[in-house]
């Protein structure tokens, strides 16, 4: 038997700077919306070797004990990580070499259609690789296998995985899969150096207030002809904002869910205090112009690797970005640890990318065993973080000192991993993420409102949209 190949950490989603500018990113997802059109046909080609069946192939026939087993297995068509399942699949047939899985692959928008459309006609993929916080959605609508109890326990599940990405694939207290990956934006920032140094600060800070952070960040502030040439600390992002204002509501000792854990509460003293502290680093503090640097101008993934942010919020997916999309960038900079609003460390993060199964699977158990393998096994979990460059949801992979000799930069991202919780089931979480959230509180960093009707305005639209949702 082989082994798996030493993973290269993840291929560039972007294939150059040019591309990034036109199409203006603002969150990790767009990345792989993107995918597909910024990577050359030949560079998909072999890293994808995509094989087109069509999405009405039936799903595979129940197989006898010895008799050949096929399975088809589905993702988005980003390069790294198709690169990683390809070899795990190579992996899982050595072992199990009565079993083929037929790997397709699809742009962005593409997959979700067909998860879609596939899921009404019965005739979706034996394997899905899943956002986690779409699980719920489609468990709550019976298109996902629940996990067999003799494969994995729940509570066997949570002594191996993270609470914040595998409580994306719980429902009603049963398991509908497995995650790869935790997915979070917390925990470290982007620092330049060059900045820090020419500031007069020390290099690499180490931060314990986000007050510490803010007074740095007005030394490093330059405004040119009444215009912010640099902004000093860049937090105004799709996915930032929504992080940020998560984790200081619970951090202030409160919840953003109300009472019956359905609806939000965003008008709570503690989510107007937070609104209130984004505010006022932009309009007292001044180490962001809100209308040049926000959600569509001056993204922080683009901005910093211009020389136009001395802090940058992000998660450390940014990293082998910058390192491959911007090798002419050549001020040293790293992702640093960022600091949190009370005595302890208190966050909601999204689940990341996973492995689902189907119900109408004929082979159910093989494909089950195959996600399993995919994700619990150690080396295994391990090369696909490796080669996607993505943060462990196995903590097993997470507390392994060596991974950071393949993934340099996620240091500061592991220490935090423990104090995470999956977000919840907020019916629609990109609308209320993007839409209600990030969108409303930009506008106040902007003067559009002041605080309090910030939070009353992000309250009504966000429970209205639940209502929505629930009534289908």
């Amino acid at each position: 038997m082989t082994t798996l190949p030493d993973p290269k950490p993840s291929q560039p989603i972007f294939e150059n700077e040019e591309n990034i500018m036109t199409k203006k990113p603002v969150t990790r997802r767009d990345f792989l919306r993107l995918a597909a059109l910024s990577v050359g046909g030949a560079a998909l080609a072999a890293c994808a070797k995509k094989e087109t069946t069509p999405a009405g192939e039936a799903v595979s026939e129940a197989p006898a004990a010895a008799e050949k087993v096929t399975l088809r297995m589905w993702s988005h068509q980003n390069p790294s990580f198709v690169g990683a399942n390809e070899e795990i699949i190579k992996k899982y047939a050595e072992v199990k070499p009565n079993v083929e899985i037929k790997y397709e692959n699809f742009p962005y928008a593409d997959f979700i259609t067909n998860i879609q459309t596939s899921m009404a006609a019965k005739n979706e993929a034996d394997i899905m690789e899943m956002f986690g916080s779409w699980v719920q959605s489609y468990a709550k609508g019976g298109t996902l296998a629940t996990v067999p109890e003799d494969l994995m326990s729940l509570p066997k599940a949570r002594e191996l995985f993270y609470a914040a990405p595998l409580d994306g694939y719980v429902w009603e207290g049963k398991l509908f899969g497995f995650p790869n990956e935790y997915n979070l934006e917390v925990g470290a920032v982007l620092a330049n150096q060059r900045m820090f140094e020419e500031a007069g600060l020390k290099y690499p800070p180490e931060w314990k207030t986000w007050e510490e952070l803010v007074e740095d960040a007005k030394k490093m502030v330059k405004v040119e002809n009444g215009v912010m040439t640099v902004a000093g600390f860049h937090y105004v992002t799709g996915d930032g904002l929504g992080f940020l204002f998560w984790e200081g509501i619970l951090e202030r000792g409160a919840e953003y869910f109300a009472e019956d854990n359905v609806h939000l509460n965003l008008v709570s003293p503690q989510a107007e205090a937070t609104v209130q502290w984004l505010t006022d680093m932009a309009q007292k503090d001044k180490v962001v112009d809100p209308f040049t640097f926000n959600l569509e101008s001056n993204w922080v993934g683009d901005a910093f690797f211009q020389g136009l942010v001395a802090i940058g919020y992000i998660g450390p997916w940014i990293v082998p970005e910058g390192r491959r999309n911007f090798p002419d960038f050549k001020d040293p900079w790293n992702h640093v640890s960022s600091p949190h609003y009370g005595s302890e460390r208190k966050f909601a993060a999204d689940a990341g990318w996973g492995k689902v199964v189907s119900p109408n699977s004929k082979a159910i158990d093989v494909a089950w065993d195959f996600s399993k393998f995919a994700t619990e096994d150690k080396a295994n979990a391990r090369f696909w973080n490796v080669a996607t460059g993505t943060v462990p949801a196995l903590k097993s992979v997470a507390e392994d000192p060596t991974l950071l000799n393949d993934i340099d930069w996620l240091g500061p991202s592991l220490k935090v991993l423990p104090y995470g919780r999956y977000v919840g089931d907020l019916q629609d979480r990109d609308y209320i993420w993007y839409n209600v959230v990030a969108t409303h509180i930009t506008e106040c960093l902007q003067g559009v409102r002041s605080v309090k009707e910030t939070c009353q305005l992000m309250h009504e639209e966000a429970n209205a949209q639940i209502d929505a949702k629930l009534a289908g």
